[in-house]
């Protein structure tokens, strides 16, 4: 493992990542897949008090058009916590979070070093919003890139920013999501995994959040794609 350090990634690196992630959402656009989403709330000593669960599908019509919709009615038994609409951005924009050409002027990079993954050998980009503007969700954090093609296979950090106001607080977990090969050519989002101890003014709460994106198929335009529904 190298030493990290700190600069500014090489043109050519950050070019290639984003063009590679250009191409993973382009082609992950064609695909339909399952995603279940849990969020725990725990007392400090990890007795779960209460659980928000849904399970959506991302799905083509005959025609092409790509949808969601719920599997079933979530289920919630949450206590202090509360699933704000910034917590269903976040699942649906910065936990699957894809670094592509369009999102480059929102973020400034640096350069942290090599680091070796599940056996690949990675380069490791923080990645920082240069600003945040009233209604923005970004990411803040790390990505690990794959050295054999330039892909992101894993990322750790936070969806930003944490919004306190006189009389709500809305705070978000660190997270990591974990990318898995499909179809042997592109890395999806797999998992999503957080445990944190979020530091409400009402007292510290622990949170821990898992997301699953299973069921990976390929749309074509002559078929239509459904699942069974969950056992």
């Amino acid at each position: 493992m190298a030493p990290l350090c700190a600069a500014d990634p090489p043109d050519s690196l950050l070019r290639r990542v984003l063009e590679r992630e250009t191409e993973t959402q382009a082609v992950r656009a064609n695909y339909a897949y399952r995603q279940s989403v849990v969020v725990e709330e725990l007392e400090t000593s990890g007795r779960k008090r209460g659980e928000y669960r849904e399970i959506r599908e991302v799905i083509f019509t005959p025609e092409g058009n790509r949808h969601e919709q719920m599997v079933k009615k979530p289920s919630n038994t949450l206590e202090r916590l509360r699933m704000s609409d910034e917590d269903f951005q976040d699942i649906r924009d910065i936990q699957p979070f894809l670094f592509t050409r369009d999102q480059l002027h929102l973020y400034q990079t640096r350069f942290r070093g090599e680091e070796t993954i599940a056996q690949y050998s990675c380069w490791v980009l923080e990645v920082k919003p240069r600003q945040i503007l009233q209604g923005q969700r970004l990411f803040e954090g790390l990505v690990w890139v794959h050295q054999a093609d330039f892909s992101v296979i894993q990322m750790e950090g936070r969806a930003v920013p944490q919004i306190y106001g006189r009389k709500e607080e809305n705070l978000f977990p660190r997270f990591m999501t974990v990318r898995k090969l499909v179809d042997g050519n592109y890395w999806f989002p797999d998992r999503t995994v957080g445990d944190d101890i979020l530091p409400f003014r009402t007292g510290p709460l622990r949170m821990r959040l898992k997301i699953e994106y299973s069921a990976y198929k390929r749309f074509a335009a002559e078929s239509t794609i459904k699942f069974e529904p969950p056992k």
